[in-house]
């Protein structure tokens, strides 16, 4: 029979916001003290212990309600070969991910499949102002993406893009927050070119414009239907 033992965890500091992969493997926790996962910050992000190396116990930071949740898993659990989700109690969003990285790297990059989808759609002629500008803009995007550095301040990964014909809206469902960016000019490539991170403001409204914009008529929001 084989023994899975090794596994990754993958969250977003609650600190920095940074998403990176840890090796989460059952012999680097002992009983003799609590093991931590810090980020490459210093901030904590995950404290796990044992008793009997039969039940675990995490304390996970949350960046959502700013306290530590205390989950208990088996070792049965942990290295199953699923992935073990770590979910914050009072708003049910997704703090991290444990198990087989293959695995946890493809949830954390389904947002990324779904914006290559949405690149597909630019080779219907005559919807977008700037074709061109529109692909290379959601190439951007999708780097960003790529890199983890495309979420909401609420905690929300998965982030919903809409295409619109001088414009892409990103979307936390979550929390209702709005991010638009502008994708019709040379100007407009400029500006996300030089974006690294993309952060929805929790229940806000942002714009990411070019500075030649300043001068043309203010861009009015699109009213979004509720559901």
């Amino acid at each position: 029979m084989l023994i899975t033992t090794n596994a990754v965890m993958a969250m977003r500091c609650p600190v920095c916001g940074k998403m990176e992969y840890h090796d989460f493997s059952r012999f680097i926790i002992c009983k003799c003290k609590s093991y931590y996962i810090n980020c490459s910050c210093g901030a904590v992000k995950l404290i796990t212990s044992t008793n009997n190396y039969l039940q675990y116990r995490l304390q996970v930071p949350c960046m959502v309600c700013e306290t530590r949740h205390l989950m208990e898993f088996t070792g049965r659990t942990l290295w199953s070969g699923e992935v073990i989700s770590m979910p914050c109690s009072d708003t049910g969003l997704e703090l991290g991910y444990i198990g087989p990285e293959p695995k946890v790297k493809q949830i954390i990059s389904s947002h990324e499949q779904e914006l290559e989808a949405l690149a597909d759609d630019i080779n219907s002629e005559g919807y977008f102002h700037n074709s061109d500008i529109m692909y290379e803009v959601l190439n951007c995007l999708h780097e960003i993406a790529e890199q983890g550095e495309l979420y909401c301040q609420c905690g929300n990964l998965k982030i919903e893009v809409e295409l619109f014909p001088d414009c892409l809206e990103l979307h936390c469902r979550n929390c209702d927050s709005i991010n638009i960016i502008y994708a019709e000019t040379e100007d407009d490539l400029n500006v996300i070119r030089q974006v690294e991170t993309i952060e929805l403001a929790r229940h806000g409204f942002k714009c990411l414009d070019s500075l030649a914009n300043t001068s043309k008529p203010k861009k009015t929001r699109r009213k979004r239907s509720k559901t």
